[in-house]
C-alpha cells in the first residue's frame, strides 16, 4: 500500500509539474510578446525560417477560428469543460496506476487548453490592442474585450519551404508554395506533441490496456474436433 502511494504521488508530482512547466513558458513568451511587439511585426530567430511573427486570433489551434461571438464563447465554455473533464481523467488513470508516458500526455494537453483558455479569458481584461501600438498591461482606460473574448497570443512562424509549385502541378501549378503557414504558441505545440507522442509510441502508451483486454479475454488454443 504504501508503494502504491508513493508511485500515485510521484506520478501526479509529473503530471503537475509538465503542467505548471508548459503553462509558465507559453505565458511567459506571450506576456512578453503582447508588451514589446505590435500586431504583424516579426524578430527573426534562425534567419527567414524560424521567428516571432506577433499575432492573434479569435479562435482555436494554429489560427483557425470559430466565427462571431458567439462562436467565441461557445469555444471558451467548450474550453473549460474540456479541461475539467480532462482533470478528472487524468486524477482517475493516475490513482488507476495508468504508466508514466500516457500521463506525460494527458497532461500536456490540459497544459496546451489551459493556456489558450488563459489568453481568452483574461487578455482581454488586462491588455489593451495591439494594432499600431505596443499592448499595455493593465491600461488606464481598461481592456480590449470582456472576460472569455479575448484573443489568443500567437508567435511562432515557421515557413521551412518558400517556393513555387511546377507549373505542370495540378490546381496549384504556378502558385505560391509556401510549408508551414500556420503561426501557433506553446500550448498549441504541447498539444500537437501529445498527440504525435501517443500515435508514435501507441504500443507504449496503451500497453496495459491491451494487456488488460487480453487477460479478461483469452484466446483457447483448443482445436475443437470435428
Amino acid at each position: 500500500m504504501r508503494l502504491e502511494n508513493y508511485l500515485m504521488k510521484k506520478k501526479t508530482i509529473i503530471a503537475l509539474s509538465v503542467i505548471f512547466g508548459v503553462l509558465i513558458l507559453d505565458q511567459i513568451i506571450k506576456i512578453w510578446v503582447k508588451t514589446n511587439m505590435m500586431m504583424g511585426e516579426e524578430i527573426h530567430i534562425i534567419g527567414d525560417k524560424i521567428m516571432f511573427h506577433f499575432t492573434e486570433n479569435a479562435g482555436m489551434a494554429f489560427g483557425m477560428e470559430l466565427g462571431g461571438s458567439w462562436g467565441k464563447l461557445a469555444l471558451s465554455l467548450f474550453r473549460i469543460v474540456a479541461i475539467s473533464g480532462l482533470s478528472y481523467y487524468l486524477y482517475r488513470i493516475i490513482k488507476a496506476g495508468e504508466n508514466t508516458f500516457y500521463i506525460v500526455c494527458i497532461a500536456l494537453v490540459i497544459a496546451g487548453a489551459t493556456g489558450n483558455l488563459i489568453d481568452c479569458a483574461f487578455y482581454g481584461l488586462i491588455f489593451n490592442e495591439s494594432f499600431g501600438q505596443v499592448a499595455q498591461i493593465f491600461p488606464n482606460g481598461g481592456g480590449y474585450e470582456s472576460f472569455l473574448y479575448g484573443n489568443v497570443v500567437d508567435m511562432f512562424y515557421c515557413p521551412v519551404i518558400e517556393s513555387t509549385y511546377p507549373d505542370w502541378f495540378p490546381f496549384v501549378g504556378g502558385q505560391e508554395l509556401l510549408f508551414f503557414r500556420p503561426v501557433f504558441n506553446v500550448a498549441d505545440s504541447s498539444i500537437t506533441i501529445s498527440v504525435f507522442l501517443m500515435i508514435i509510441f501507441y504500443k507504449k502508451v496503451f500497453k496495459k490496456n491491451i494487456g488488460e483486454i487480453q487477460a479478461e479475454n483469452p484466446v483457447s488454443e483448443t482445436i475443437p474436433k470435428e
